[in-house]
């Protein structure tokens, strides 16, 4: 049951109810420093997170001052809280969270990212429900179906980079296949003292302000003494003609924001404490809004048991990379030193978020500098690997034919779909691309790749990629060979069969598309505002087969309903709620439509969903 409750505000109450200042200073601070670093017991503790558990909540979405950089800035916050409180749960409990909103004048929301339960109770503004209004609240009531850790964030605006996050971890009702004796939660993220609506105005005016590494006639010079002019030019011409930079990694990175672990920047120092010779258990959750972090503790190897909540099967690596959005649960078992450096550095390797595991209070170990920073190649965006292909979009769909890549709209397509690039298609897939495609598995790596009529022309699209393969044993741009054990989505193996079992009775195909220099971002080139629903029938079982065209790495997230992800063989391979998708990938996965009502299907990077790259799912009792 939901209602709304509305409630005065509580008489002479300042516009700002929780004043919170921040230990820490400016990002390169301290951070930076070797050597076994002292620091007062208050700074490692000062941020001690908030737990809340049990079955009935009160929480308060309200306005608090922060200080992260040295300048007080306005937060948004739950019960005061940056990050909000970490919510405890049981598996097969029901609870209560009575969300109230003390803001001035903005609606808010709460969406438990990754939690099963009805549509209704979702959190999506618009699509769940109305949103929060001001001076009242709203009742979110569910019944939990599942065990592990995950998050909660505003889907109102850009509440979530102001603040409005927090870290749930549901017990499980049967001892976990694991062991461990302790526990942490490393929540990491990034803060700007910009306002959002100001960063996301920034970026659609100059969507590369944060790219400081663009390439400079000296690396041109270097360029032709290693690799020949002849080639140089080619590649110059190449990027140029696509209008895009190997060094544009990321859209907002270390330039504009400190990124910061527990709510905590580098140099406040998050400390965990541990005895020597314990498991201990670190559930990561990247709460970043547009920030992929690699994550490792040198000294340490981790061994990752759960993925998006779900256990799988070990894997033992030295780093991660985890997407927006995205959890994973890792064991390490810390001795012979008293601290270790948790260190996570953004995907551009423009900076970092910092902590320590540590047997007391006030130690630190030393810090690792950045990695060197990656350049995208064509490969690296399905061009020359593995004969994929990308190209500038010279019109649309097909025109990646003209430059030779094979298997793209108006190839293939003209011997399965009369009329050329998804004429046949539109009407059984309703909203994208190639739905109907029976009779084998399409998302395989031997499959063409067919490019949406949506796309040809198109204003809001400026390349088009057509990869064979899903290439989920590479570890990422930046990742390879590094000397390091890297994760690849090839390790995560679910300790479960496919829950289904049944083979998808349908596919669809969307394509991630977008156009850099505009900051458009899209499915199929259809922006959210003009887009139909994608609907599904209600307890079928399809195939969504994504394609990213884009030279940009996108979290996609469906909410309501498992994401099951498929090897390269079109085998179930690891269940998730949020799909990774590097540039130049072609990944499928398995989706059982058992949940009714409207869900929010998105990439997970916040200005890129806001920019377009957001389709609403139906699930219907079939007619």
């Amino acid at each position: 049951m939901t209602g709304r409750i509305r409630f005065p505000s509580p008489a002479g109450a300042p516009s700002l109810p929780r004043r919170r200042f921040v230990q820490g200073l400016a990002f390169a601070g301290l951070a930076g420093g070797a050597g076994l670093l002292r620091l007062p017991a208050h700074a490692a503790s000062a941020a001690a997170p908030q737990v809340l558990a049990g079955t009935d909540f009160d929480l308060a979405i309200g306005a608090s001052e922060v200080n992260i950089t040295g300048r007080a800035r306005q937060a948004i916050t739950v019960n005061g809280r940056l990050p909000a409180p970490i919510l405890r749960w049981r598996e097969g409990d029901t609870v209560a969270l009575r969300v109230a909103n003390r803001l001035a004048d903005a609606p808010t929301s709460i969406h438990w990212h990754g939690i099963l339960l009805p549509a209704n109770m979702d959190g999506v503004p618009g699509m769940s429900f109305d949103g929060i209004a001001p001076g009242e609240s709203w009742l979110y009531r569910f019944t939990l179906r599942q065990s592990g850790t995950y998050w909660y964030h505003s889907h109102s605006m850009f509440q979530e980079q102001a603040g409005l996050y927090g870290a749930i971890i549901v017990d499980p009702l049967q001892p976990p296949p694991y062991r461990h004796d302790r526990e942490h939660v490393l929540l990491l993220s990034d803060w700007t003292d910009l306002a959002p609506a100001s960063l996301f105005r920034r970026l659609k005016k100059a969507p590369s302000y944060d790219n400081h590494y663009k390439r400079t006639v000296g690396d041109f010079v270097r360029d032709v003494g290693e690799d020949g002019l002849r080639a140089t030019l080619a590649d110059r011409g190449m990027w140029g003609r696509m209008r895009m930079t190997p060094s544009d990694l990321s859209d907002v990175n270390g330039h504009t924001y400190t990124y910061l672990l527990n709510g905590l920047p580098p140099a406040g120092n998050w400390t965990g404490l541990f005895r020597p010779g314990e498991k201990v258990l670190l559930r990561l959750v990247n709460a970043g809004a547009m920030t992929y972090f690699d994550v490792r503790i040198p000294g340490l190897k981790m061994t990752v048991v759960a993925a998006d909540g779900q256990y799988v099967h070990p894997v033992t690596v030295d780093e991660l990379r985890i997407g927006a959005a995205e959890t994973y649960d890792v064991i390490v078992e810390p001795s012979g030193q008293d601290a270790y450096t948790i260190f996570a550095q953004d995907m551009g390797r423009t900076g970092f978020a910092r902590g320590t595991l540590a047997v007391r209070h006030g130690l630190s170990a030393p810090v690792p500098t950045n990695d060197p920073r990656p350049l995208l190649t064509m490969e690296d965006m399905g061009h020359g690997a593995h004969g994929d292909r990308a190209t500038a979009s010279e019109g649309g769909c097909g025109s990646a034919m003209k430059h030779g890549a094979e298997g793209s709209c108006g190839g293939t397509m003209r011997h399965g779909a009369e009329g050329g690039c998804g004429a046949s298609m539109k009407p059984a897939m309703e909203g994208g691309c190639g739905a109907a495609m029976h009779g084998g598995h399409q998302g395989s790596a031997t499959a063409a790749v067919v490019h949406p009529d949506s796309e040809r022309g198109n204003p809001l699209v400026d390349m088009q990629s057509s990869p064979t393969g899903p290439r989920l044993d590479d570890p990422g741009i930046g990742l390879r060979d590094n000397g390091r054990r890297v994760l690849a989505y090839a390790d995560l193996r679910s300790l479960f069969d496919d829950p289904d079992g049944r083979e998808p009775g349908r596919e669809v195909q969307l394509h991630l598309t977008g156009h850099m220099e505009k900051f458009a971002w899209s499915f199929d080139g259809i922006p959210f505002s003009s887009a139909e629903p994608l609907r599904l029938n209600y307890g079928e079982r399809l195939r969504i087969v994504l394609v990213n065209d884009t030279m940009m790495q996108h979290p996609i997230h469906l909410h309501g309903l498992w994401s099951d992800l498929e090897d390269a063989g079109g085998a179930f391979q690891v269940r998730k709620h949020t799909i990774d998708m590097p540039p130049g990938t072609r990944r499928s996965y398995r989706v059982r439509a058992d949940a009714l009502g409207r869900w929010a299907y998105h990439c997970h990077l916040l200005y890129h969903m806001e920019a377009g790259m957001m389709r609403e799912v139906r699930v219907e009792e079939r007619a």
